[in-house]
């Protein structure tokens, strides 16, 4: 009896090792790739973005097609942070008052509104000018990315150990900066 239960206990662990750890390895692999890919389209994006000073709906779109290479589903996540200087006042009702400083204010525009304005409801052609969402010199540009599906990897790795991921993301990399150009 104890014979035939090592038999089975070795069948499981040949099985094991044979098949399931260099599956779970390669789709580890997989994931890494897929990292590496959505690292270098997301510092692509926002270093043009950056270093130009204006988004189109191409350069977008581009970014969503090298994100979609992976085989992922993404949600991406843009914020601009216009900077704009107030002057304080003593009475702000009295221009006479001014205390001869200014404070730094941002005013925020996240994803929809960024998104409004690239791909407004009209039948304007995509390369139209009033489509081009144009930053300022000094604002701050960022771009989270987060994948929403569970890869392979994960998978495998949660059957292998027992744990539950389904809450995690696999992919998560935000990256941003200072606007450096107004190249428009």
């Amino acid at each position: 009896m104890s014979n035939s239960v090592s038999k089975w206990f070795a069948a499981f662990l040949a099985l094991l090792l044979l098949y399931i750890v260099p599956a779970g390895e390669l789709a580890r692999r997989q994931d890494d790739l897929s990292r590496i890919v959505v690292y270098q389209a997301v510092t692509k994006f926002v270093d043009s973005v950056r270093t130009k000073g204006y988004i189109t709906p191409t350069m977008y779109q581009d970014f969503l097609q090298e994100l979609a290479a992976t085989g992922n589903e993404y949600d991406v996540q843009m914020e601009h942070r216009h900077k704009k200087y107030q002057p304080e006042y003593a009475d702000p009702a009295d221009p006479d008052t001014f205390l001869n400083r200014y404070v730094v204010v941002y005013d925020a525009y996240y994803q929809e509104d960024l998104a409004a304005y690239l791909f407004p409801q009209t039948d304007m052609p995509r390369d139209d000018e009033r489509r081009v969402y144009r930053l300022t010199a000094g604002d701050l540009f960022q771009v989270r990315v987060q994948s929403l599906n569970r890869t392979p990897g994960m998978l495998i790795m949660d059957a292998l150990t027992g744990t539950d991921s389904s809450g995690k993301a696999a992919i998560v990399f935000p990256y941003g900066g200072l606007v450096l150009n107004e190249d428009y």
